[in-house]
C-alpha cells in the first residue's frame, strides 16, 4: 500500500477524445480520517456520459477538472477505516473510480454483499445500468404489457437490459438496433424478436422492416437519425425515454436530425429524457425483481473487461467506439 495510480483528465477534447486528453499520475496511498474509508478498487466503470463531463460546460453534473483524477462508478474493499460500520475487507460501492486507492467520507458508500453476486454485477445488472434501463422502461416510459418496444444501442449495458426487462414484462415486441452482425446476432440470443445493424442501411427502413405495425416505446440511447427513424415508427400516444444521445457525444457540428418533431403534435407523443438519480425509490423493487430474474436464469448480462488502471481511457474510448458488448469495465 505504498503507490497509487489515478487517471488525471490531461486536456480537454475536441470533438472525438484521444489518449493524450489522459495522464496516468502516481500518488500516494491516501490516510483515513475522522468518518473516512479507504477502499481498493477492484472495478470501475466507464460510460458514454462521462464524455460530457470532459468538457468545462454546465450541466446536470459538474465537469471534471483539469490536472485532477476523474472519477465514475467503483467498487471496491475497504482497506482502512475511521468510520463506524466500515471494517477492512467489507465491499462497497462508490463514486470514485479512475484510480487504484480511494479516500471517501463513509457516507459515500454502500455495503453490498459480493456473496450474493460477483462484485462486477453492481456496477451493471444489479447496479446504476440495471437500474436506468428498469426505471427507463417501466416508469419514465411507462411501458405496459402488449407494447411494441424499440430499443436503440441494444447491445450495451442499458439497452441489452432494456429488452430483456422488456420482454419479461410482457411487450409483444422487442427490436433492437446495433453496431455489428455479431452483436445483432447476440441481441437474438437475449430474446429480442428483431433486430438490424444500423450500418446496413437507413435506420426508418430497418425500423418500418423490423416493426411494421408501429412501435409503442423507443428507449433512446443514440438520438439522432435514431430518434428520427422512432419518431415516424411511433404510433398514436407513443413515449419515448431518452436516456442517452451517443451519436452527438463527440460532434463538433449540431446534429441533422430529427428534422420530423412537428410528427410529435398529431401523434401526441412523449419524449422524456430522464436521470437514474431521480429514481432511486425504486431501487428496492428493482433489486428483488431483477435478483428473482438472475437467480430464476432469466435474465443475462454481459460483461467487457479491460484489465489494468493504465488501460482505462482506451477502455472509455472503446465505449464511444462501441466496442464494448455490455458493460465495459476496467479491472483494477
Amino acid at each position: 500500500m505504498s503507490r497509487n495510480r489515478e487517471i488525471h483528465l490531461a486536456s480537454r477534447p475536441q470533438g472525438w477524445p484521444t489518449a493524450e486528453n489522459f495522464r496516468l499520475v502516481e500518488t500516494g496511498v491516501p490516510t483515513p480520517g475522522p468518518g473516512q474509508l479507504v477502499v481498493r478498487n477492484q472495478f470501475m466503470s466507464v460510460d458514454p456520459y462521462m464524455r460530457g463531463r470532459m468538457n468545462d460546460v454546465k450541466s446536470y453534473v459538474p465537469p471534471f477538472q483539469l490536472d485532477a483524477p476523474l472519477d465514475g462508478g467503483a467498487i471496491g474493499e475497504v482497506v482502512a477505516s475511521e468510520a463506524e460500520g466500515f471494517v477492512p475487507g467489507d465491499t462497497v460501492l462508490h463514486g470514485l473510480g479512475w484510480r487504484e486507492y480511494a479516500l471517501l467520507d463513509a457516507r459515500a458508500a454502500r455495503k453490498v454483499d459480493p456473496s450474493l453476486a460477483p462484485a462486477s454485477a453492481y456496477l451493471s445488472v444489479l447496479g446504476m445500468t440495471g437500474l436506468t434501463a428498469y426505471a427507463g422502461l417501466l416508469d419514465v416510459a411507462a411501458m405496459k404489457p402488449g407494447d411494441a418496444v424499440f430499443v436503440s444501442g441494444a447491445a450495451g449495458a442499458v439497452g441489452s437490459m432494456v429488452g430483456q426487462i422488456a420482454k419479461l414484462r410482457g411487450a409483444s415486441r422487442v427490436i433492437g438496433s446495433a453496431g455489428s452482425a455479431a452483436k445483432v446476432e447476440r441481441l437474438t440470443a437475449l430474446g429480442f424478436d428483431a433486430a438490424f445493424d444500423y450500418h446496413d442501411g437507413p435506420v426508418r427502413d430497418s425500423l418500418k422492416a423490423a416493426a411494421p405495425d408501429g412501435i409503442d416505446v423507443y428507449f433512446d440511447n443514440v438520438g439522432s437519425e435514431h430518434l428520427e427513424a422512432a419518431i415516424s415508427a411511433l404510433n398514436l400516444h407513443g413515449r419515448v425515454a431518452i436516456c442517452g444521445m451517443i451519436a452527438q457525444y463527440n460532434a463538433s457540428e449540431p446534429p441533422a436530425a430529427p428534422r420530423n418533431l412537428a410528427l410529435l403534435i398529431g401523434k401526441r407523443l412523449t419524449l422524456r429524457g430522464f436521470l437514474v438519480g431521480d429514481h432511486g425509490h425504486l431501487r428496492d423493487q428493482f433489486v428483488q425483481e431483477m435478483s428473482s430474474w438472475l437467480r430464476d436464469g432469466k435474465i443475462s448480462y454481459d460483461e467487457t473487461v479491460v484489465d489494468g488502471i493504465e488501460n482505462a481511457p482506451e477502455a472509455f474510448l472503446g465505449v464511444l467506439r462501441g466496442e464494448n458488448l455490455g458493460k465495459m469495465l476496467v479491472r483494477v
